[in-house]
């Protein structure tokens, strides 16, 4: 039986007039008397009933036989529901130890270490309503984050909300990316994370390759627990001038890592110089993550363009950074993502080149001969290389058959 004196209230989840696909739950742990549920429902006729049941069956699960709940639904989904009931009970401080996990669907195929990621959307990881439409924008890769947009009081809920929709929503074609926390809360993230699979694990504020590894060694022990052989990949952000420094030593830390990137917040915070839409100022560490990624054979991906308003600006800092050598970005607003891939996309008239480069090439390969020749011009097998990488990215993009 559940002792009163030792539990406290639990609240978790956030409603009112504008909150959408939330709830708040606020749970009253008491001697006797059941559970009684006061719900008050934006869709109680289509689905009071339901909400009701599936609270019951969740507070069950958890072992809490007798409670006050008044529930606030602003039309959350099961996934969200359960998520929310969950972090109010542990906020109780009841139900430690046990998850109630809801129907997970069929994953996709796992996601190839050297994919295309042109862009990657950031969803806040306290907000439930972002999840469900966030791969129709085409993004290559979704980012639930538990990271910067969450509160710090919210953390804790919002790695259980992070964990059903890894469980529930489908991403499409999207990379199923999660950004856990700075180390060491990130560990944390990891324990209700790495069960559900995500494709790949960002690990912000790295420094050393010790960090790389403390977050590796934790996902194997993690995935060896379960009977896990899936591959999660990895993507530490680097953003001090110690990560900068550290950056290839941070890139060789681990097979795992897929890419590497870069924060320029808290990089130009670092350096005590203000971030600009040129960035100047980020120049020399964003040329060493291209140098570094190279080198260590990973990709090398650009930051985030915060000012969400300015598309032309965006379009520039693009084509900039696919200039260096970076193979995407980040982007914090579903209207960024079509200007990141025109501006990642090769333009027509490279790979009009390129197709010429690759067919003077085969030309040359069926001849037996050593030199290519394209017109009057002889071709350096340096370019060829890069042709043939050319038409090889373009055809992962859908961009040539």
């Amino acid at each position: 039986m559940t002792v009163a004196t030792e539990t406290r209230v639990g609240e978790a989840g956030h409603a009112g007039a504008d909150i959408r696909s939330d709830l708040r739950v606020r749970i009253e742990p008491r001697d006797r008397g059941g559970i009684q549920i006061d719900l008050q429902s934006r869709v109680e006729p289509y689905y009071g009933d339901s909400i009701r049941r599936q609270a019951e069956e969740v507070f069950e699960a958890l072992g809490v036989r007798h409670a006050q709940v008044h529930i606030q639904d602003e039309g959350a989904l099961p996934f969200v529901i359960a998520a929310r009931i969950e972090a109010a009970v542990r906020r109780a401080g009841l139900g430690q130890g046990t998850r109630v996990l809801p129907d997970r669907l069929a994953l996709p195929d796992p996601s190839p270490r050297d994919r295309i990621r042109r862009s990657r959307l950031y969803v806040p990881g306290s907000e439930p309503k972002y999840f469900i439409n966030a791969a129709l924008h085409g993004a290559d890769g979704v980012i639930l984050d538990l990271e910067d947009s969450v509160h710090p009081n919210e953390k804790d809920a919002s790695r259980l909300l992070v964990r059903n929709a890894l469980r529930s929503v489908d991403f499409l074609k999207c990379e199923r990316m999660v950004r856990i926390n700075q180390l060491p809360l990130g560990i944390e993230d990891l324990a209700e994370i790495v069960t559900e699979c995500p494709d790949l694990i960002l690990i912000p504020k790295v420094e050393t390759p010790e960090q790389v590894l403390e977050v590796n060694r934790r996902i194997d022990e993690i995935k060896a627990d379960y009977g896990l052989t899936r591959p999660i990949w990895l993507m530490p952000i680097l953003e001090s001038a110690l990560g900068i420094e550290n950056a290839f030593a941070i890139a060789k830390a681990s097979e795992q890592i897929a890419a590497i990137t870069i924060g320029l917040e808290d990089y130009t915070a670092d350096l005590g110089v203000v971030k600009t839409s040129i960035g100047t100022e980020s120049h020399y560490a964003r040329q060493r993550i291209v140098n570094v990624a190279h080198a260590a054979k990973v990709q090398a991906i650009d930051s985030v363009f915060g000012d969400v308003g300015d598309l032309d600006g965006l379009r520039t800092w693009g084509l900039n950074s696919r200039a260096l050598g970076f193979e995407g970005m980040g982007c914090v607003h579903p209207m960024q993502i079509a200007v990141i891939h025109e501006a990642f996309a090769p333009s027509a008239a490279e790979l009009d080149r390129a197709r010429k480069i690759v067919a003077a090439y085969d030309d040359a390969q069926q001849k037996g001969l050593g030199v290519v020749s394209l017109g009057s011009k002889m071709i350096d097998p340096p370019v060829v290389h890069r042709a043939l990488k050319l038409m090889e990215r373009a055809r992962a993009m859908g961009l040539v058959q």
